[in-house]
């Protein structure tokens, strides 16, 4: 094996106990290995389709396939025509936790939503009235509203803006919140990509820093009785567990919730419930998982999109 860094050493033994398991988690990411592809359709799938498709996982939703290895889903026509959008199984692994929300949803916002996996399936699986894809960096947000636009994902609102200013704006309004975090992005490693200075601890507090001004002003959307899921592509905890403890702390009326279907990925990092995958199990990347319930009872907050477009930053697809 290529000497790993000792960086990478060293967060593998903070992940596992189990030296075998260390050694599995460094392998994936030295020397990783494709992963399936994966496509969610978007419209229904046209009759007589070609592609191989894998048996699908007992909580793999109906509208998600998984591919066999060498189709090339993103090179068919019917991507360009917007009929399914390309991601990682990772991505979905994270995301099944919407899959447990109750539908009747009336507004889901998607507080970092660049390129547009999350909202993509959040419009899938929930049907809500409204849909807000947020990305506050501005160079990415011509690649959410292109794909957003090629999926045709409606009604939705792509704006951009800080979430500290949405705070103010849409206070109590959503119900359900998506934050996929901003990470250190080491899963990049296990698809063969480069995450430089991914493993060095001030990157990694820099990074959880952030998430925690991200997650708490996100809060701050969340309507009574309405959902908050937060997700990350990236192993550390002080990214993931540790600023979920964190958020439990400073925000006492949001629960954990148990996701049944996920129960088999329980992280053994944590003793609230939140799920892991990890890229040694084969089916995709990593990714981290959970989803919190406000519990506080109380009127919603409707809002006007007017709001957005008079301060001349919202486009409605």
């Amino acid at each position: 094996m290529e000497k790993p860094s000792n960086l990478l050493i060293k967060l593998s033994r903070r992940l596992f106990n189990d030296p075998s398991e260390q050694e599995k988690f460094i392998e994936a990411l030295i020397y990783p290995k494709p992963f399936l592809p994966c496509i969610l359709w978007c419209q229904e799938k046209p009759a007589g389709l070609s592609f191989s498709v894998e048996p699908s996982l007992s909580w793999q939703p109906s509208f998600v396939e998984r591919l066999s290895l060498g189709e090339k889903p993103g090179q068919h026509s019917l991507h360009e025509s917007g009929y399914y959008y390309c991601l990682d199984f990772s991505s979905i692994f994270a995301a099944s936790t919407l899959l447990t929300i109750p539908l009747s949803v009336q507004l889901v916002f998607d507080m970092c939503a660049a390129p547009g996996g999350k909202s993509i399936f959040a419009w899938k699986a929930l049907q809500p009235e409204l849909l807000m894809s947020n990305e506050v960096i501005g160079k990415r947000t011509g690649m959410l509203i292109s794909n957003l636009k090629r999926c045709h994902i409606s009604p939705c609102v792509a704006l951009s803006k800080d979430s500290s200013i949405l705070a103010q704006l849409i206070p109590n309004s959503s119900n359900v919140v998506i934050v996929d975090a901003p990470c250190t992005g080491q899963s990049l490693l296990a698809k063969g990509g480069k995450a430089p200075g991914c493993f060095h601890p001030t990157a990694i507090n820099k990074s959880a820093n952030r998430q925690k001004r991200i997650i708490a002003n996100s809060a701050q959307l969340v309507a009574p009785q309405g959902y908050l899921a937060y997700m990350t592509c990236t192993y550390s905890p002080e990214e993931n567990e540790q600023v979920c403890e964190w958020f439990l702390e400073k925000f006492p009326q949001f629960e954990p919730l148990v996701i049944p279907h996920l129960a088999t990925y329980q992280s053994h990092l944590a003793s609230i419930p939140c799920y892991r995958m990890w890229p040694q199990a084969g089916l995709g990347a990593g990714a981290f998982t959970i989803l919190f319930k406000n519990t506080e009872e109380g009127p919603v907050n409707q809002i006007d999109t007017n709001v957005f477009s008079d301060q001349g930053f919202t486009r409605i697809l």
